[in-house]
Parts: C-alpha cells; sequence; structure tokens
C-alpha cells in the first residue's frame, strides 16, 4: 500500500509537472501569435511595393520607407562585419587557447555576463560619447553600426565559446593522434563543428541589433533621407517605428506596416539561420 501511494503521488507529480510545461508552451505561443496578428492586422492594409520603394513624406505619415531599409541594413552589416571576427576570436581563445579556470577566462566570461544585462540606453550613451564625439564619427550609419557591435559581442562570444565546449574531447585527441596541428583542428575540425553554436549567437545578436532603439537615437540619428555613405546620419527601421508611434498624429497606420517589415525580417533571418544550420549539419553527416 505504502509503495503504491508513493508511487500514485510521484505519477500526479509528473503529471502535473507536464500540464505546467505546456500550459506554458502554449500561453507564450499565445502571446506570440496574438501580437504577431495585431500587428500584422493593422499594418498589412499600407503594405505596398509603393511603401518599400519609395520615401517617406509628410514626417512619414504618408509615403515609403526606402531610406529606413537601406539605413537599416547598412548598420546592421556594420555591426555584423566588426562583432563576428571579434566574437569567433575571442570564443577560441576563450575555449581552446585559456586554461578554463584561469582568473583572466573568469574576468572576460563574467564581464560578458554583465555587459549582456546592461541596458541598451547605457550603451548608447557610451557609443554617443565615444565613437561621436571622441573619435569624432558624429550621428552617423558608422557609430550605430559600432554601437550595436558592442552590445552584440556579450551574446556572440558566450555562445561560440559554449559551442566550442559543446565539441566532444575525443575529436581533440583524434586530431592530435593524426599529428594535426592546432591551426588545423581549429578550422577544419573545431570551427566546422561549432557553427550551431555561432548561428545561435549571431541570431539572437541580430534580433537584438535589428530591433534595437534607444542605443540607436544617440548614434545613427533621426534623419530619414537615404544615406550616402556610412559617414551619413540614418535612421533604423526600429527608431523609425518609434518615432511615427510616440511624436507623429496620424502615423499609426504606418508605424504598423513598419513594425510588420520588422517582423517579417526577423522571421526571414531567424529561418534562414535555421535552414543553414540544418543543412551544414546534414551536410557534414553525408559527408562522414
Amino acid at each position: 500500500m505504502v509503495k503504491e501511494g508513493r508511487r500514485s503521488l510521484i505519477n500526479l507529480q509528473d503529471g502535473l509537472a507536464t500540464v505546467i510545461v505546456w500550459a506554458t508552451a502554449a500561453l507564450v505561443t499565445a502571446i506570440f501569435f496574438w501580437i504577431l496578428s495585431d500587428i500584422f492586422w493593422h499594418g498589412m492594409g499600407n503594405l505596398s511595393w509603393e511603401f518599400l520603394t519609395t520615401e517617406p513624406k509628410n514626417a512619414g505619415r504618408e509615403g515609403g520607407i526606402a531610406p529606413i531599409l537601406v539605413s537599416t541594413t547598412l548598420i546592421l552589416g556594420v555591426c555584423m562585419l566588426v562583432a563576428i571576427p571579434i566574437g569567433v576570436g575571442t570564443a577560441v581563445l576563450l575555449a581552446e587557447f585559456t586554461p578554463s579556470d584561469s582568473l583572466l577566462a573568469g574576468l572576460v566570461r563574467r564581464s560578458l555576463d554583465v555587459l549582456a544585462g546592461v541596458p541598451s540606453i547605457v550603451f548608447g550613451l557610451f557609443g554617443n560619447v565615444f565613437f561621436c564625439k571622441v573619435l569624432g564619427l558624429g550621428f552617423s550609419i558608422l557609430s550605430g553600426g559600432l554601437t550595436l557591435a558592442c552590445m552584440v559581442l556579450p551574446i556572440l562570444i558566450r555562445s561560440t565559446e559554449e559551442g566550442f565546449r559543446a565539441v566532444p574531447r575525443d575529436y581533440k585527441l583524434a586530431a592530435a593522434a593524426l599529428g594535426f596541428s592546432r591551426t588545423t583542428t581549429l578550422f577544419q575540425l573545431l570551427l566546422p563543428a561549432a557553427v550551431p553554436g555561432l548561428i545561435v549567437g549571431l541570431v539572437l545578436g541580430i534580433g537584438r541589433a535589428i530591433a534595437e532603439t534607444a542605443a540607436l537615437i544617440f548614434t545613427s540619428g533621426y534623419v530619414d533621407r537615404m544615406p550616402e555613405s556610412l559617414l551619413d546620419s540614418g535612421r533604423a527601421l526600429s527608431i523609425h517605428i518609434f518615432d511615427l508611434s510616440m511624436n507623429v498624429s496620424g502615423g499609426d497606420g504606418n508605424a504598423y506596416a513598419s513594425a510588420s517589415i520588422l517582423l517579417l525580417l526577423l522571421l526571414l533571418i531567424n529561418g534562414t539561420a535555421v535552414w543553414i544550420a540544418e543543412n551544414w549539419v546534414h551536410r557534414r553527416i553525408v559527408n562522414r
């Protein structure tokens, strides 16, 4: 009787835990689709090819978002071009060339964890002082991209480092037994195996960068004209949405349409990254 009572209690606890997990997942999914449907419901009516290819008019109430899309792409491009080499290089240093119990590695990891939780407005103020004023870049696409790179780096480094650490130790031992150099092992074996972790970091970093507002207000600026160079000021898509919804009377329609484009871009980037990761893993399995 006692054993049966304990078994019943365990089954009840397992069932309750299962219900809670599924309920939480269902709640999160429902909230996501509710937000998605609300934005698309209000924004799809204003979407058109003209909206994507013309400049804003009447403070954004009319016209399109062509310069905003170009500025957003350039800012994101600068961010990724700076963040990926530094992030992957730092992750390699922490995971492969620095003892896990060393004081330096511990300090770097704790610093990255703290930076990952710093509010974006703080990065914006830092970028405004350092990139805009100290380096003399002013309010520009370059300042905005470099500021976003500083925001993305902690996430990218930590996820890529975990990707390297997830590679089985047997890989390294086998490479050493075959006489591979450390560089060959890194580029031919460890880096390809760590691609899923790198993809995760990129997706999270791009998601944070493309939707950022506070940091870009103080660095890339508000100008909604077509940028001619990286030193021109440019309005990112997130700032355009903020401005239309908060500062422009009658701009809600285009704000919803711009938000729809932003969500579609995020979904496209996430889907592409997942597809690349899955095909990379599948190709490696087939080649074996």
